[in-house]
């Protein structure tokens, strides 16, 4: 099985080393970053921290250098979906691509360069330390189905899934992953950019009484703007919010919006509580909090 890992940033990195692990699977990456890219090949990708991997294979910041492959994995940053997944689609014309990414919207775009479609989430995260050696912050779940409009078959879902789930990432395949992903649409949307506003970690927001409601208040308009569109969450996302402000959990984890701001970089804003106003504005859902969020990161932007 060949599988690619488009976007090897953190995310794309748990994946692409992990897999790596296995021997019936040869994993490919693609990155922009030449630095890691360049270190990963002379190197191999070490992960450290809630797992120790080092994982050997083929990096390229060149797409025309991809093979084709049986599957994709796009964990890209969302506003860069369009342009690597136009680079890289055409090795994925007999594969099917599967979307990790944060937010709503990925896969559709997707969609519109390759044939066979699979909705994904996943809670995995961590961040770079350097080229070619990421930290591990969170282990978790991923839940992938196929993707309505233009789904891969089941087989090749579960085919997916049995792989990462091999490779030490835990997967499940089912008939409806919409429910999952607005899950972590919603558990991302009420927690990242008050982290990225406040500069403190998922534990420390979620201590303080004033910020705890406010991710309430975000969680709640969420939950409206999916019981609109007839979808059934898989679990409830303040239970998840709690759960993971635990210390042996993830108390201490920066979120990767919060990582971008530090950086002064794009955050994901538009597909996260931006994502939600969007789908709430087609459903008539009121989401006053999440446009005020919204326009209190993209003011942070602009202050660059």
């Amino acid at each position: 099985m060949k599988i690619a890992v488009v976007g090897c940033g953190a995310v794309g990195s748990l994946f692409a080393a992990n897999l790596a692990q296995l021997d019936d699977v040869e994993v490919w990456a693609y990155d922009l970053a030449q630095d890691h890219v360049a270190a990963i090949n002379e190197r191999g990708l070490r992960l450290s921290g809630a797992g120790e991997v080092v994982g050997r294979f083929q990096a390229t910041s060149d797409p025309a250098e991809l093979p084709a492959c049986d599957f994709g994995i796009v964990a890209t940053k969302s506003m860069h979906t369009e342009a690597a997944i136009a680079a890289c689609g055409r090795a994925f014309a007999d594969g099917a691509v599967c979307s990790v990414q944060n937010g709503v919207g990925n896969e559709e775009v997707i969609a519109e360069h390759v044939e066979r479609v699979i909705r994904g989430t996943t809670f995995p995260a961590g961040r770079i330390l350097e080229p070619g050696h990421v930290q591990w912050d969170v282990k978790g779940e991923t839940t992938i189905g196929p993707y309505e409009p233009q789904p891969a078959p089941m087989e090749e879902v579960e085919r997916l899934a049995d792989a990462c789930s091999r490779a030490g990432l835990p997967t499940s395949a089912v008939a409806d992953a919409r429910g999952p992903q607005w899950r972590k649409v919603i558990f991302n949307a009420a927690t990242n950019p008050v982290g990225a506003l406040t500069r403190l970690s998922h534990g420390r927001v979620c201590e303080r009484p004033g910020l705890r409601r406010l991710v309430t208040g975000l969680v709640d308009e969420g939950k409206a703007v999916v019981a609109a569109q007839g979808i059934e969450l898989d679990a409830d996302p303040e239970e998840l919010i709690d759960h993971a402000a635990k210390p042996e959990v993830a108390y201490d984890h920066m979120a990767s919006m919060l990582q971008d701001v530090e950086a002064r970089r794009q955050t994901e804003i538009d597909y996260l509580n931006g994502g939600i106003v969007r789908f709430g504005r087609e459903h008539g859902v009121a989401t006053p909090l999440n446009e005020m969020i919204t326009a209190l990161v993209k003011g942070l932007e602009a202050s660059w």
